[in-house]
């Protein structure tokens, strides 16, 4: 019985625990001065205080209790719980497409570790499909675990690799791609396959989830049956990111990969396309419906361009008031070939650094400027900040979302160095990383607390 009180629980915890006879997985009845809660004892985080016991409830959520507030406890059941899924063999069925699911990790495949309290990746595809059976009655699905990383340590290596890896599935007739990928970096990702994979006759669509799927209220499961439908039906042919619409389980978006940002650290509905509306909507009822009607069709044919090129040494500045020199020129000290600066206003920064960037661009360095508004266009024209910068070498980059500006430097240089070649490929649209307007529905941010805004949420969604 030691051994269960020795699951993370440590000095005042453990005591309790032994106190009333009470083990980890037990099932408890406890009785505090702020009511009575009922669930099973968990296993605390090895790094966590001795002050706490942690129960999950009827409900699935975990709750904490301080054991200063626990009069009474009592174990009235036990049973270990196991969270490992079985991976599960997927049935073919005559007839459904063929969809490739390429795993790289994330939260949708992962699971909590009870002895750490982190999430971590868990999941192979194939354990997905044990999770989601639903996956069998859209299409005939076969999985690769190209990666186990969370998406923080996707980088270029992995763009490339993943792009061959589709190019290959494409070459051999699989009819739609999903991959599954953590939400944090989930729209580097998408920037980077768009320019990568071009010309797709496939839906290639990229997925995660914002809660894993131990929790009652995760959206691994509607997401993955969401980008699934979307790969073996839809008619949009590009690289997608498919997550929550609105924060309830109605339907999601396809947002086009070079205008999609996550924009909430929790929210499921986390991912909104800027500057522009997303591509279509996706529900099980319904299946894609388009927003917009101009996008690259499904083919037949297996041609598609695979470019994975990509030079490393490439940065982001978000630029700060009180900016020093020195933060451009300790870049260009380390061999950094370009840089993509994160301007105030319509593209500015401080009079100081004008030095550091004449220096940068006569050693080579290509600098573009983007916004930090997210929503608009860079007009370095407008003050003489930025006509002053623009004599300066400072490219403007028109309304690329910063994360894609720099996916995009990276994938030009991994091609060219040369200067006109750079700005020729930076600023011809591949797909839709520049538009030439932004749509009047193309920005809305709600204010709450106003009367009509108020009304609207009450009577439309969240």
């Amino acid at each position: 019985m030691a051994e269960d009180f020795f699951q993370g629980y440590k000095g005042a915890g453990l005591k309790m625990l032994m106190k009333f006879n009470v083990r980890v997985w037990g099932q408890a009845e406890i009785e505090t001065s702020r009511g009575k809660f009922a669930g099973t004892v968990l296993p605390r985080s090895e790094n966590d205080d001795d002050q706490h016991i942690v129960i999950k409830i009827i409900t699935g959520y975990n709750v904490g209790l301080d054991i200063k507030t626990i009069t009474s406890m009592k174990e009235v059941g036990y049973k270990k719980a196991n969270y490992k899924i079985p991976e599960k063999e997927f049935p073919y069925t005559p007839g459904l497409p063929k969809v490739k699911l390429i795993g790289t990790g994330g939260t949708i495949a992962s699971r909590l570790d009870y002895r750490t309290g982190a999430v971590i990746p868990a999941f192979t595809p194939g354990e997905l499909y044990g999770a989601v059976p639903e996956l069998a009655d859209i299409c005939n699905l076969t999985t690769e675990k190209l990666f186990a990383v969370f998406s923080e340590n996707m980088g270029p290596e992995q763009y490339k690799k993943l792009a061959i890896a589709i190019g290959k599935e494409i070459e051999n007739g699989i009819e739609g791609i999903v991959i599954g990928h953590g939400t944090d970096t989930l729209h580097y990702t998408a920037a980077a396959l768009t320019f990568m994979i071009q010309d797709s006759p496939v839906p290639i669509v990229l997925v995660g989830s914002q809660r894993s799927s131990d929790r009652p209220s995760s959206d691994a499961a509607l997401n993955l049956i969401h980008a699934n439908y979307t790969a073996a039906y839809s008619d949009i042919a590009e690289v997608m990111v498919c997550m929550f619409g609105p924060t309830s389980d109605e339907y999601g978006f396809l947002h086009r990969g070079t205008r999609v940002r996550k924009m909430h650290s929790s929210y499921r509905s986390t991912f909104r396309t800027i500057g522009d509306t997303p591509l279509a909507t996706v529900s099980r009822k319904n299946g894609v419906t388009p927003i917009k009607q101009d996008y690259n069709h499904r083919r037949k044919d297996r041609k598609v361009k695979i470019l994975p090129y990509f030079e490393e040494k490439v940065a982001m500045i978000y630029y700060y008031t009180n900016m020093q020199p020195d933060m451009i020129d300790s870049l260009v000290d380390n061999g950094y070939k370009g840089i993509i600066i994160i301007g105030t206003g319509l593209g500015h920064v401080n009079k100081p650094l004008y030095p550091a960037i004449e220096r940068a661009v006569k050693k080579g360095v290509h600098i573009f400027m983007t916004v930090q508004t997210l929503w608009g266009y860079v007009h370095m024209f407008v003050y003489d900040t930025g006509r002053d910068l623009m004599a300066k070498g400072v490219i403007p980059a028109e309304n690329m979302l910063p994360e894609v500006a720099y996916i995009k430097l990276g994938w030009v240089l991994g091609q060219t160095n040369d200067p006109e070649e750079v700005r020729r490929l930076m600023l011809t649209p591949i797909n839709d990383e520049i538009t030439t307007r932004e749509p009047y529905n193309g920005y809305l941010i709600y204010q709450g607390g106003v009367p009509e805004v108020e009304d609207f949420i009450r009577k439309f969604h969240k």
